[in-house]
């Protein structure tokens, strides 16, 4: 995820334990975090000595300081079983944390307690209300981000996933993705509703800024709907490729970028009409996407560990490690 302030983050969960920053011009890495924490030396009871996270996905506060990066799940004392992809409510899978990145500092300087197995994470416009979806415990955690710590619980269906934030700072859409739902979310109130029943897996949601069009993609279905949020309808689709997972806009709206997981490829989707008119092929199982505005590039990161830079125009610049 980029920071629109000269900063990338990935993310490499339980398979190497760490957080990778680059710079955005350079290419180059500029920190790695371990995810190893003294949980206690935060203010957590409960977990003494270190305790392991599995970074997963980040959100940055608009001025680019600090990015909340999610836990898959937590290892060492007193965590309960670890977190997997099949978990449901009855798993036994214990809370996990948010860690916040400080980009000033490139050090962890605040964990959160969520839910269960956390994956997907949103700001709110007014960046007050942090969202996150547990996988495990099927609700979103609603976190005051003044306070550094969550203050309610949302109720939803098997395996909540990616969430957007209306401008209005009250409303959010966000997906249960083995339960094929999309659900709209009353944040002061605490409450979810169906607002629509769609195909196998809906993954990932994306959002303008004027908060009139959402994007939902639909893994299972191989595509990504256009939603229009008055009516909440879909007005329009787009088939950008086999599974599509993870998905960036440009900062004009007028492109999506879509990761296709069973075809290892980048589909550039038209949003005016739906069209795909670009594809790109990368590494197996492209997982991670997000859209630099410094650079104008677009950043794929893909589960061998390799991460691919674009320009604008899908053209390869160079390949990141």
């Amino acid at each position: 995820m980029a920071s629109g302030h000269g900063l990338a983050i990935a993310n490499n969960m339980m398979y190497s334990h760490t957080s990778t920053v680059f710079d955005v011009v350079t290419r180059e890495q500029v920190a790695v975090l371990e995810d190893s924490v003294d949980l206690e030396a935060f203010g957590v009871e409960g977990h003494p000595g270190i305790s392991q996270g599995s970074p997963v996905e980040a959100v940055w506060t608009d001025d680019g300081r600090y990015a909340y990066v999610s836990q898959y799940t937590m290892y060492g004392e007193n965590f309960g079983v670890a977190g997997f992809d099949a978990c449901t409510v009855d798993s036994g899978v214990g809370p996990s944390f948010v860690y916040r990145f400080d980009a000033q500092e490139m050090a962890w300087d605040q964990v959160i307690k969520v839910g269960a197995v956390p994956k997907y994470v949103a700001l709110s416009p007014d960046q007050s209300t942090l969202l996150v979806s547990n996988w495990c415990d099927a609700t979103l955690s609603v976190v005051d981000t003044e306070k550094g710590e969550e203050v309610g619980v949302v109720p939803m269906d098997a395996a909540p996933r990616g969430i957007v934030i209306m401008p209005d700072n009250t409303t959010a859409y966000s997906v249960a993705m083995y339960a094929d739902e999309l659900y709209r979310i009353d944040i002061p109130g605490r409450s979810s509703e169906v607002v629509m029943n769609i195909g196998s897996r809906p993954r990932h949601l994306n959002l303008t800024e004027d908060g009139s069009t959402m994007y939902l993609t639909v893994s299972g279905a191989n595509t990504v709907y256009k939603v229009d949020t008055a009516t909440e309808e879909i007005v329009d689709q787009g088939t950008p490729g086999l599974e599509p997972r993870s998905v960036a806009m440009s900062p004009d709206e007028s492109a999506l970028y879509v990761v296709n997981y069973d075809e290892a490829s980048v589909a550039k989707i038209r949003t005016s009409d739906m069209e795909v008119i670009d594809t790109v092929q990368v590494d197996a199982s492209p997982i991670g996407i997000d859209y630099d505005p410094v650079t104008n590039t677009v950043w794929v990161a893909c589960y061998g560990g390799s991460i691919y830079v674009f320009d604008d125009q899908s053209t390869l610049l160079a390949d990141a490690g």
